[in-house]
């Protein structure tokens, strides 16, 4: 039972991650699809700067995923002994990547619907966002050199 712990440790990290990413990708694409029906319905060019806000949760993926590739580095030997600590470093991983992502996604369609209604700030919505990646990354690098080699 202690290995199958290490193992979903190891699993758990990407999957939450994704989930997270998925959530906040749906977040900012629903509000970029409303803003698109918005532009088109009065004969305005569509926007593709709601693209790059609703694209950018994707990114908590790829930061769960390295931390998964460090994990999977482990010596299967080894798992046994360090299973608490893998389970723990992939949920704490894992739910890190989710709520950046997701959070990240409520701040695009926020950001999305701003610039549908007025144009403006679109370098200040991207900095909002980024603050938001910014815990996915430190997730990542603190978590990153906790994994044992």
């Amino acid at each position: 039972m202690i290995e199958f712990l290490g193992q979903f440790g190891i699993i758990i990290a990407l999957g939450l991650g994704a989930m997270g990413s998925a959530l906040g990708i749906g977040a900012a694409g629903m509000a970029a699809a409303g803003a698109w029906s918005k532009e088109a319905r009065d004969n305005k060019p569509l926007n593709f700067n709601y693209i790059i806000l609703l694209g950018m949760p994707i990114s908590q993926t790829l930061y769960a995923m390295i931390l998964m590739r460090k994990m999977t580095a482990i010596s299967l030997d080894a798992v046994p002994e360090i299973a608490g600590l893998l389970f723990a470093l992939g949920v704490a991983g894992g739910l890190g990547q989710m709520f950046s992502a997701w959070m990240q996604g409520k701040i695009g369609a926020a950001a999305n619907r701003c610039l549908s209604e007025g144009g403006q700030g679109f370098a200040f919505l991207i900095i909002a966002m980024g603050i938001a990646e910014t815990v996915g990354i430190l997730t990542l690098a603190f978590l990153y050199i906790a994994v044992p080699t």
